[in-house]
């Protein structure tokens, strides 16, 4: 096996070894897919100001998120069907997280339940991300269980009302567990290491859903409850009820504009994710990249400003942070690590990002990613676009 150097290469392998439904689900947006290149490319656009002859022997990439200490400014980001990449996918990413010591973020649909995470990290705390659905009950419910769970933090996501439309999930006929069509069954018969561990493994379902959403209780009816209960009355008095109930950290995810930011924090965020969603929503939607600025001038001096969307390497989290985030998400990044080798990639996935964060500091002339800012960039930078 070739060398594994960047994000790139954990890509490629695991494009090798995932079915292509839940490869293409992770690797495309919506539309034209516009948007969800420009949050990679945008940051492309971002040129560093490099400073020589600077002491940089003693450097620390350590800060924190919502109070959190952590060995760099970067969660893993909450994403849907992670246990379709690879089997028990989100225990072996939350454990991946623990032991680098970031935060993990589990997605409402995720194939392993908040019970089975919690078990699998010796209940380590860990972020939940929670949809409203039509049923307020059920919502209640997940916000219950990850209380009980030792969840650190709660966060909802506000972007997805109603869905993107996604042609390459329409035309894959995307699916949990996958359709027996004699397409799926030739590409899934390629990928043993993967036919193997979903053989070793009972998560293979919508584990916060399937036996705890009223009259969920087979594949049939879970479809059928899906597709129903995205809620598009979702709104920021719906914010307020969430903050009140859990009474804890509370992140507000799905925000590209600045109003939106403001609203955000009076319904009582701690922090925001300015995200679009990785492009999965509305196609021509700003690069996530883009939008950072105008929102941390908005709200940065209220809550922190995260942000999530195109983060592919440790130089991205640098621009970030230098643009105002004080700690961003990796979704496709840690995905790829973990279809591409386990729970051993997206720990590699980690050190990469961590590795090309720690360089790219010291060749800016800082030794404390608290220290960074604006000045760190190149002056003829397109700032006024950023």
């Amino acid at each position: 096996m070739a060398e594994i150097t960047c994000i790139e290469d954990l890509r490629v392998l695991a494009k090798k070894r995932v079915p292509r439904m839940f490869y293409d689900y992770v690797d495309g947006g919506s539309w034209t897919e516009s948007t969800y290149r420009a949050n990679e490319t945008d940051f492309q656009h971002i040129r560093f100001r490099q400073r020589v002859a600077c002491d940089i022997t003693r450097r620390t990439t350590e800060t924190t998120m919502l109070g959190q200490p952590v060995a760099m400014p970067v969660a893993i980001a909450p994403t849907g069907l992670t246990g379709m990449q690879h089997a028990d996918g989100e225990m072996l990413a939350a454990r991946a997280a623990k032991t680098f010591g970031i935060p993990f973020t589990l997605s409402t649909m995720s194939i392993c339940s908040i019970e089975a995470v919690s078990a699998a990290t010796g209940l380590h705390p860990f972020w939940f991300q929670v949809y409203v659905t039509r049923d307020r009950s059920f919502t209640a419910d997940l916000i219950e269980r990850a209380r009980r769970a030792h969840c650190s933090a709660l966060m909802v996501t506000m972007d997805l009302q109603v869905f993107g439309q996604r042609h390459k999930d329409i035309r894959n006929g995307l699916s949990v567990p996958p359709k027996p069509t004699l397409g799926n069954i030739l590409n899934i018969a390629t990928k043993l290491r993967w036919c193997i561990g979903m053989l070793g493994t009972k998560n293979r379902q919508f584990g916060n859903i399937l036996g705890h959403a009223k009259g969920v209780d087979s594949i049939s009816s879970l479809v059928d409850w899906t597709k129903e209960q995205f809620d598009p009355t979702l709104s920021w008095q719906d914010v307020e009820w969430i903050k009140k109930r859990w009474g804890g950290k509370l992140i507000v995810k799905g925000i590209l504009d600045p109003e939106d930011a403001r609203r955000a924090v009076e319904a009582g965020a701690d922090a925001i994710v300015v995200s679009n969603h990785g492009g999965r929503q509305l196609d021509g939607a700003p690069s996530s990249i883009t939008a950072l600025p105008a929102i941390v001038d908005a709200v940065g001096r209220q809550v922190e400003v995260h942000l999530d969307g195109g983060i592919r390497s440790g130089q991205d989290v640098l621009k970030a942070t230098a643009l105002g985030a004080k700690g961003t998400f990796i979704g496709r990044a840690m995905l790829y690590g973990l279809g591409a080798q386990g729970e051993q990639g997206v720990a590699r996935a980690l050190d990469i990002i961590y590795n090309e964060l720690d360089l790219s500091m010291a060749f800016c002339g800082k030794t404390d990613i608290r220290e960074v800012d604006r000045n760190i960039l190149f002056k003829e930078n397109r700032i006024s676009d950023f």
